[in-house]
């Protein structure tokens, strides 16, 4: 059941991404420098339907993580990669080449060896609240550092910085779901409310959707799309590990594929993101320039200012 309802969660977020860039195109150049630049894309009707689609995917993820290991679970997000990029292609005309399906399919066939033979078990709901702490501290490190690669002038890279803390902030909040649940259980609304956890899971969530926004109008769906599937699982699979002290199967040589298997995939996902794609609609062109720290779109009928332009 906990598989099952992981799986069409997955399908729900890869439709969803996939309305959102559609909508976010249209919109003015998002800043996180200007936040209401985000204002404008409350106009776009589909950005909208593809906002409205988060709420049963997170539900059916928390139902998920509710029946089943963070470590097994969250893996099974990767195929919104496999979802998402046909669905790119058809409803945003999105060129996805057979190199990054290819790549694509190694994500997911690693992360499946990866829950197959390393087959999570044991473990527990809920850490120490200073271990939490010691865990949340390391991922701010890690999402600025990755912040630091989106100022590049490669879209693709940015997209892929982007969607990396999108997916890490989204492995958090995952992982956080797991005690807010049980807390849920035992505990009611009241014990939810007045537990830190659930204050945590609502930020990193909410800031994992604001930088997936700036990743998807990049125009590059398949870095995006990749960096933030494979992040996702693998900030759960390591905060189950070390904090919820799931275990990976016996012997040791069955870990040795494991984690093999899962380093095959985050290198697919880091040639994906850094693969040259020519992902625009047709009509529009990346510009090569930045304002305020963010790349513009250039829309048919709006020409590129003589200024911004490059030699």
């Amino acid at each position: 059941m906990a598989t099952t309802l992981a799986l069409i969660a997955a399908a729900i977020f890869a439709l969803s991404t996939v309305l959102q860039q559609h909508g976010g195109l249209k919109a003015p150049p998002l800043s996180v420098r200007h936040p209401g630049s985000f204002l404008h894309l409350a106009g776009q009707r589909t950005w909208l339907i593809g906002m409205a689609l988060l709420i049963p995917g997170w539900i059916l993820q928390a139902m998920a993580l509710d029946r089943g290991r963070v470590a097994v679970i969250q893996p099974m997000f990767t195929l919104t990669i496999v979802f998402a990029l046909p669905l790119g292609r058809w409803l945003t005309k999105q060129v996805v080449t057979r190199g990054q399906m290819l790549a694509a399919c190694v994500v997911v066939l690693g992360l499946s060896v990866f829950i197959i033979v390393g087959d999570p078990a044991g473990g527990r709901t809920d850490a120490p609240t200073w271990e939490w702490f010691v865990a949340i501290a390391v991922i701010a490190a890690v999402c600025a550092a990755a912040l630091l690669l989106g100022a590049e002038d490669r879209p693709s890279l940015r997209a892929g910085a982007y969607g990396t803390v999108a997916g890490v902030l989204s492995g958090l909040g995952a992982t956080l779901a797991k005690p807010t649940v049980e807390e849920l259980h035992s505990g009611g609304v009241g014990g939810v409310l007045s537990d830190w956890t659930v204050y945590v899971l609502a930020v990193a969530g909410l800031l994992g959707v604001v930088l997936l926004q700036i990743a998807l109008q990049t125009g590059q769906l398949a870095p995006a799309v990749a960096t933030s599937s494979v992040a996702n699982p693998l900030v759960g699979v390591l905060l189950g590990i070390i904090l919820l002290e799931e275990r990976l199967a016996q012997p040791t040589w069955h870990q040795v594929v494991a984690f093999a298997a899962l380093g095959c995939a985050l290198a697919a996902a880091v040639a994906i993101s850094l693969s040259e794609a020519r992902q625009q609609q047709p009509g529009q062109s990346v510009r090569k320039c930045r304002r305020g720290g963010e790349f513009q779109v250039d829309r048919p009928g709006r020409p590129l200012p003589q200024q911004d332009a490059e030699a």
